[in-house]
């Protein structure tokens, strides 16, 4: 039987580039880059592997990695791979409820966590009388708890696998491993607030990495890819997986706040990111046009122009520019698109996929006009990331691309998009009523996204699932948060507001009653209600008792900015139903000035 391919990767890529370079990650102490090579790499791997049989872990057994970006976080999973175990990425900013809810849920023992946050919110599920055994921390700084007896930091674990005693059972078990074992188990926010844990085996990554082979040959062992989504989102997983069995050079960025340094520090050619990384590039290049003035204003307007014309009707469309259009174009290149992507610190970029939201047209547009190879895509945790992208030069405003050789597409009903092939999930984790209702009869998976093929290219319209994704690529589930809030004795109604926006936001209408006799109390003088719900009294007291009650969620889930109605939502506007349940697309469109207001930068 041959061993996945995953269980074996490090140490044959080592076999292949020896002392190269593998991956790179950033000492804050030193403000230096630290090499490690392929070499030390597959050396480490094995020893995770000895030291998770030294601590009992058993095969298919569930390990949990609850930590942002780290080196740690790829010798944990192909280590676990080289034993057959099943690593569960957490998001570093998941809450002790998301975390009590994923450990009782995946029955896990090990925790293996980052920094002090995730240790202090772990050690805190712990002590609830989980299943949770050990806490192994990654971080050496990290201060433990003083009634913490078990935990230990990565190196003490290291030791327990550096002998190398338990090689025989490691090779046994890497040899019986198969592309029918479970991989990684990713949790993504359900609808009712639940999460649901998506198993991806290893022949859904396996069926993956040979389609992007095909797509983008471009990609190979020269490339030097940074690493700025978490590893938790299967966008990056999948990429950073694909990346390492192309032997590119991988640089972990461990702060996502930190990418406009690392990455000029970095100046990766390639590297993958959602819509909002690209919508900040563009708004900084509007400011910069707009405090320009005279001749240099001109040009940067002009650069634009000429590189729209010169991408978007004819290298994109296959014709050829005319001469002059064209020789404006290298002048361009030369002079101001260079300068534009050595300031973002892309001088050296050339293959940069983006997916996880929609891309502004306006963003997609300006990112290829200065010759930037952005490469829209689309795809699901279920589905192992990739179904569909553009491939090299064939873009198409709008699009999500072609569809990937190795899955396949139709439209259902409410022109549902369907998906199926050897990358699309089994199911869900221990859920079986949600697994069979997430396919249909003939075994296609539902994504509960809307859209349509036009010559070979995919275009979505709408999430047919009432679930939220912010332009950062985090799921939402907005019913989950509104129950909670509702419950607020000043709140009567509530709609979030998340979708493709880069934070969570909500409409508030209050219980007007109470708010007046809080006025009252308070010696707020008013003459309208407008004016009330205006009053910086009025807005603390709701973000007070908003801050309280949502504590429970992520950091990405809890709303920044809120806007107090004066009048309640109606029928007759068309914002609820018959049954009194909201219309978010009526609120969209009747609260249009009062939605964006709250998004100015």
């Amino acid at each position: 039987m041959n061993s996945s391919l995953l269980s074996v990767l490090i140490q044959r890529q080592a076999e292949k580039y020896g002392d190269r370079v593998a991956l790179r990650y950033r000492d804050y102490q030193t403000e230096s880059w630290v090499p490690v090579s392929w070499n030390r790499f597959a050396e480490t791997v094995k020893t995770v592997s000895n030291a998770l049989i030294e601590l009992g872990v058993g095969v298919q057994e569930n390990i949990a990695v609850f930590s942002q970006n780290k080196p740690e976080s790829l010798y944990m999973d192909f280590g676990a791979f080289g034993v057959r175990a099943v690593t569960v990425p957490f998001y570093a900013t998941s809450s002790e409820a998301q975390v009590h809810y994923m450990v009782n849920d995946a029955e896990i023992r090990f925790v293996f966590v980052g920094e002090q946050l995730q240790y202090d919110v772990a050690f805190r599920v712990m002590s609830l009388g989980t299943q949770v055994k050990q806490i192994i921390i990654f971080d050496k700084t990290v201060r433990r708890d003083a009634r913490d007896e078990t935990s230990i930091y990565f190196d003490e674990f290291l030791k327990l696998g550096e002998a190398s005693s338990h090689q025989e059972e490691v090779d046994k078990r890497t040899s019986e491993s198969g592309n029918g074992d479970i991989a990684n188990i990713l949790y993504t926010s359900g609808t009712t607030g639940d999460s649901k844990g998506v198993m991806l085996h290893h022949s859904c990554y396996e069926a993956a990495f040979p389609a992007h082979d095909q797509r983008f040959p471009q990609l190979g062992d020269t490339d030097v890819v940074m690493n700025f989504l978490p590893y938790t989102h299967v966008f990056e997983r999948a990429w950073t997986y694909w990346c390492l069995t192309m032997g590119c050079t991988l640089a972990v960025n461990l702060r996502p706040q930190d990418i406009q340094k690392t990455i000029k520090e970095i100046r990766p050619t390639a590297m993958c990111s959602v819509p909002r990384f690209w919508e900040k590039v563009y708004a900084g290049v509007q400011e910069k046009i707009n405090a320009t003035t005279g001749l240099k204003k001109k040009l940067m307007l002009d650069a634009i122009n000429v590189g729209r014309e010169h991408n978007l009707e004819y290298v994109f469309k296959g014709l050829t520019p005319p001469t002059m259009l064209h020789m404006k174009y290298k002048f361009y290149e030369k002079t101001i698109y260079s300068v534009l992507k050595k300031t973002i610190g892309i001088d050296n970029g050339r293959f940069f996929p983006t997916a996880g939201a929609a891309i502004p047209p306006v963003v997609q547009e300006f990112v290829l006009s200065v010759g930037i190879n952005m490469v829209a895509g689309y795809g699901l945790t279920e589905s192992t990331a990739t179904v569909s992208c553009e491939e090299n030069g064939d873009h198409v405003i709008g699009s999500v691309g072609s569809l990937m050789p190795h899955t396949q597409v139709k439209i259902g009903e409410d022109n549902e998009i369907l998906l199926r092939g050897a990358s699309v999930t089994h199911g869900y984790y221990k859920k079986e009523a949600a697994t069979k209702a997430a396919f249909t009869e003939d075994g296609w998976f539902r994504t509960g996204d809307a859209g349509y093929i036009k010559d070979g290219h995919l275009f979505l319209t709408e999430r047919i699932k009432d679930l939220f994704k912010t332009s950062n690529g985090k799921y939402i589930a907005p019913q989950a948060i509104e129950a909670k809030l509702v419950v607020d004795r000043y709140i009567d109604q509530i709609s979030i507001i998340a979708d493709e926006r880069k934070f969570v936001s909500a409409l508030i209408i209050p219980e007007y009653s109470l708010v007046e006799e809080y006025a009252v109390k308070q010696g707020i003088m008013y003459t309208s209600m407008e004016e009330l719900l205006q009053n910086p009294k009025i807005i603390n007291l709701f973000k007070e008792r908003i801050d309280t009650l949502q504590q429970q969620f992520a950091h990405y889930e809890q709303i920044k900015k809120f806007t107090l109605l004066p009048h309640p939502f109606s029928m007759e506007r068309g914002e609820l139903t018959n049954t009194l349940k909201i219309k978010r697309n009526v609120l969209k469109k009747n609260y249009a000035a009062e939605i964006e207001k709250m998004y100015e930068e």
